[in-house]
This record gives structure tokens, C-alpha cells and sequence, in this order.
């Protein structure tokens, strides 16, 4: 079974950088998009950034600008590089892997999550 694993998550302050790993391990497995979502307490789950296997990448405009989503297909691993952080970024952040950019469906796989914190 396909399981995903991210990384990197902490506190940091704001208008610092983070970098998050998320690398898909158990079996063989290339899926057409891999992706960032987040969820604070009490708030909605929101998309982050996206990408698929030719190279295409997408962005929530609340992060457009700041963070950059990079995939590596031979490893089956999804990074988000994150700069110019702000406390509302502030939430867990989980991996998803699947067909899709921004539509969740029920064959996605997901990852444990990771905590990132910004704050002084």
C-alpha cells in the first residue's frame, strides 16, 4: 500500500522560510498530481499549491508569489518551498497525491500531515 510521508514542518518566524517534503513510499506509484493542502483549527481544509507530472504548477492566490511547489516523478516526491511567511499560514499542512489538482476524491492518498507555525 502507498503510503505518503511529509517533512519540514516547524515553527518559524514570520516572514521566515520553510521547506516541506512529501515522499510516497510501499509500492510503485506515479500519480498524475501531488499537492499541498492546510487546515487550522476551527477553519476549512484549503487548498495550497499543486502539480502535476508534466511539470504544471498551480497556486492559491492567498500563496501565490511566496511558496513553489516542485515535484521530482522518479522519486515520487512533492516539495513546497516557502518564503515571506505570515501567521496565517500558520495551520497543518497534508500531502495529497492523485488524479487531480484541486478536486479531492476518495481514491487520493494522504499524508499524516505536518505542523507548520508562524509566529514571533
Amino acid at each position: 500500500q502507498v503510503q505518503l510521508v511529509e517533512s519540514g514542518g516547524g515553527l518559524v518566524q514570520p516572514g521566515g522560510s520553510l521547506r516541506l517534503s512529501c515522499s510516497a513510499s510501499g509500492s510503485i506509484f506515479s500519480p498524475n498530481a501531488m499537492g499541498w493542502y492546510r487546515q487550522a483549527p476551527g477553519n476549512q481544509r484549503e487548498y495550497v499549491a499543486g502539480i502535476i507530472s508534466s511539470g504544471y504548477t498551480d497556486y492559491a492566490d492567498s500563496v501565490k508569489g511566496r511558496f513553489t511547489i516542485s515535484r521530482d516523478n522518479a522519486k515520487n516526491t512533492v516539495y513546497l518551498q516557502m518564503n515571506s511567511l505570515k501567521p496565517e499560514d500558520t495551520a497543518v499542512y497534508y500531502c495529497k497525491a492523485g488524479a487531480s489538482l484541486r478536486r479531492i476524491r476518495d481514491t487520493d492518498y494522504w499524508g499524516q500531515g505536518t505542523q507548520v507555525t508562524v509566529s514571533s
